[in-house]
């Protein structure tokens, strides 16, 4: 039985295929059109995913879209005629693609699958959310924790997973909502909303909590059970076109910054305030699931359960044995938790887990390229590169990492969710002072102060990371282990701000945060044999298993996808090596003419 997820017209849209239970395929659709954050419904994903499984439209037994459009546009509705007449120009800027498009998803699926002859089934988005958490994780029953944005009404939910059924107990509507919270301060300090969120939690460690006790004297009431209610004085951004209102910005100061201009103390101060309240109300939902619950696991998804830094917080106040984070978490992932949650949940499927290893693969669940397609490639397009068997493959591009050379590495399948995993990533030795600044600079083309995660093989994160378990998908922020760390000198110790961003705190500074954090991946041989044995001769050759991993991509751009992507990413940046495959591509060996210049524009970062 085949079943395709689909998620659609919010952000991230994104394609799912699972057959009798196990997952084949997912990508989300701005890794086809190049598109960042592409919305629009994913033709190019789902094609990808028939292909992946070997079907036909006709061969679809049902299709799962992630939430209800109908209910959606129903809160839409009733939140403008609440606020009217304000916000009538955002309604009206809305209303044209609801009528359009969004209110008939069954008719587009339908004319856009002639053949397909089963059901169409759309369930919750916050269901969507707590089956992708649940039904993929390792656990045979978990606490469930979804917080995002919004859905239909929800914003945020706890429930349990048990067996084949995922149930949610306690529910927060609309407007009430953390992940709002979070981006209007990410609009506030002059990034872009559903994008730049990330941003705010790396330049929070920058800053002093400032804020806090005026976002919880004004902004949210915050109760001991994780539950919240927001001041929506504060906030413009259920009927308006901003986050945030005249009154927030005379809460705090002044107006939101503009993008790109100079960052403020004020701005990274703000970045650490809200920071800490997310994290203050994570860890109290955290203990209200385990008491409403009283399960030993938890399992998170939703936008907000990308904020590695409160994950990691969760993990280290011991609430739960263990946890489990949806490496897609967003809308993203909500194609494959519909999928799944008709497969377990309206089929009645049994499900079975052995609480050691996800039923993700690594989350590699995207496209592939054999030897043989790169080889035409290059032969097409007349591109100098050399073939290395094996073994030369690793030694060679370990030696030249040793080096602090830059190198793109595109092998096997492409990682599904926002985190480049080793299959489409950019790796730089983890031991140069000089590594973030670069990669930052001149080949990202990114703020200076963003952090990058390391890289370990599984087996050793213990020895440079205060964790005692797997953090394979990058979503477990903890502490560089005190005997890698350097002290600081007193003269390091006064400086304020981005003025710290270039002190050498560990053995491992290019992976560093300036608080002594890092966002850890862990490498396993049974997901990703090919990055876990990159790794290993790197050790080999210089002690340290440990790289720098950063997605391949650069601002504005989605993490490439084929081929192309990766060569012309490589060119028109400052990389030294490209690996494709078998094939290695040095940069002072490619023909002048095939350097493409970015034109770094006044647009949002990526």
């Amino acid at each position: 039985m085949n079943i395709l997820g689909v998620s659609a017209f919010y952000h991230d849209s994104a394609a799912s295929i699972i057959e009798d239970g196990k997952i084949i395929a997912a990508a989300q659709e701005e890794r086809f059109t190049r598109k960042k954050h592409d919305q629009d419904f994913p033709v190019n994903a789902i094609e990808y995913c028939l292909q992946e499984a070997d079907i036909t439209p006709g061969q679809i037994d049902y299709i799962a879209f992630y939430d209800k459009p109908f209910l959606k546009f129903e809160r839409i509705l009733e939140t403008y005629l609440q606020y009217a007449p304000r916000g009538l120009l955002s309604f009206t800027k809305a209303l044209p693609l609801w009528l359009k498009k969004k209110l008939w998803i069954k008719t587009l699926i339908e004319d856009e699958f002639k053949d397909f002859k089963g059901k169409i089934l759309f369930p919750e988005h916050h269901i969507s959310h707590a089956a992708a958490a649940f039904f993929p994780s390792p656990f045979d029953e978990a606490a469930i924790i979804t917080t995002d944005g919004v859905g239909e009404w929800t914003t945020t939910s706890m429930g349990v997973g048990e067996a084949n059924r995922v149930t949610l107990l306690r529910e927060i509507h609309f407007p009430h909502s953390l992940g709002l919270l979070y981006s209007a301060f990410t609009y506030y300090t002059g990034f872009k909303v559903n994008s730049g969120e990330y941003k705010v939690m790396g330049l929070a460690p920058y800053g002093e909590p400032r804020y806090v006790n005026r976002i919880l004297d004004h902004l949210i009431d915050l109760k001991e059970d994780g539950s919240f209610r927001l001041n929506m004085t504060y906030f413009n951004y259920p009927a308006g076109l901003t986050m945030t209102s005249n009154a927030f910005n005379q809460l705090f100061g002044g107006p939101p910054r503009k993008p790109e201009s100079q960052l403020r103390q004020k701005d990274m101060d703000l970045a650490a305030s809200i920071q800490k309240v997310i994290e203050l109300a994570m860890i109290k939902m955290a203990t209200h699931a385990k008491k409403i619950t009283g399960k030993e696991r938890l399992v998170l998804a939703g936008g907000v359960a990308l904020n590695c830094v409160a994950n990691g917080l969760i993990l280290k106040e011991g609430l739960f044995e263990d946890i489990w984070i949806q490496p897609a978490s967003g809308d993203a992932g909500g194609a494959l938790g519909a999928a799944l949650a008709i497969w377990y949940q309206y089929l009645e499927k049994p499900r079975q887990s052995d609480n050691s290893s996800d039923a993700q693969h690594g989350s590699f669940l995207g496209p592939s390229f054999n030897n043989s397609f790169i080889e035409d490639y290059i032969g097409k397009h007349r591109l100098p590169a050399k073939k290395l068997d094996e073994d030369e493959l690793y030694t060679t591009v370990s030696e030249l990492l040793s080096q602090e050379q830059v190198v793109g590495w595109f092998q096997g399948r492409m990682e599904f969710g926002p985190r480049a995993l080793g299959a489409r990533s950019i790796l730089g030795d983890a031991r140069s002072p000089e590594m973030q600044k670069k990669m930052n600079l001149k080949i990202k083309f990114r703020e200076s102060f963003r952090p990058f995660a390391p890289a370990i093989l599984a087996e050793e994160v213990s020895n440079y990371f205060d964790i005692d378990r797997p953090s394979p998908y990058m979503l477990l922020v903890a502490g560089v282990k005190k005997k890698r760390q350097h002290e600081m000198s007193a003269a390091e110790k006064s400086l304020f701000g981005i003025e710290k961003l270039n002190i050498v705190r560990s053995s491992i500074p290019a992976v560093t945060h300036i608080d002594y954090s890092a966002r850890l991946q862990t490498v396993h041989r049974e997901t990703n044999p090919g990055f876990y044995k990159l790794l290993q001769h790197f050790k080999a050759r210089t002690g340290c298993p440990v790289l720098v991993n950063t997605s391949f991509n650069v601002r504005g751009e989605p993490i490439v996808c084929t081929p192309d992507d990766a060569y012309r990413c490589f060119m028109s940046t400052e990389m030294d090596y490209l690996v494709i495959g078998h094939y290695l591509f040095d940069k002072n060996e490619q023909p002048a003419e095939n350097k493409e210049h970015i034109s770094i524009k006044n647009t949002e970062l990526d």
